[in-house]
């Protein structure tokens, strides 16, 4: 191995026993690599960072399925990054697929309408759900958002969790009934 190999082999081993300075080497020596990968991929320089701290949060979380035996860390984490890049860019592509259909069929049946009340609501909206997920837990939220915001399945949210499926399936029913009252009232 070289000396990189055995220092960052190093560093994920004492990130895996939750070192956060460990973390913050592991992110100083390795971002600018990701961050350059992710970038060429998704060729979106808001969404490669938002993609970057995801590689790394799933560092975080992960660090502890690294074998030395199976590769380099350095290959791990490119891997990691390479797949969340592919990942995001599918998702993109899916949305925007998503909104072209929704707002064709919506231009195809629109009525006239009020863009400052519509702007107005949506911004309103937004507020609510933002007060609702607030009062969640941070799993329950992390859960929700990945799989209500990001579209993922009960077995993407358990892997992106770094959980057991039946793990992620019971934040998300928790957090669910959880909103269940204030969406009740906030519906009506």
């Amino acid at each position: 191995m070289t000396e990189t190999t055995d220092r960052l082999s190093v560093l994920l081993t004492r990130i895996a026993n939750g070192d956060a300075r460990a973390f913050a080497q592991f992110y100083d020596e390795t971002s600018h690599r990701v961050y350059g990968m992710v970038l060429r991929i998704v060729r979106d320089r808001g969404l490669s960072e938002e993609t970057t701290q995801e590689v790394f949060l799933t560092v975080w979380r992960s660090a502890h399925t690294f074998d030395p035996e199976s590769g380099s860390p350095l290959g791990w984490l490119m891997t990691l990054a390479h797949r969340r890049a592919v990942d995001r860019v599918r998702s993109e592509t899916a949305a925007k697929r998503r909104l072209h259909v929704y707002s064709t069929a919506e231009q195809s049946t629109r009525v006239e309408h009020d863009v400052v009340s519509e702007s107005a609501e949506r911004r309103e909206t937004i507020r609510e759900v933002r007060l609702l997920m607030s009062r969640l837990t941070e799993l329950q939220r992390e859960a929700i958002e990945l799989a209500y915001f990001r579209g993922m399945t009960y077995r993407e949210v358990a892997d992106e969790l770094g959980v057991a499926l039946p793990t992620a399936k019971s934040r998300i029913r928790q957090a669910l009934k959880r909103l269940e009252p204030h969406i009740a009232v906030t519906a009506a």
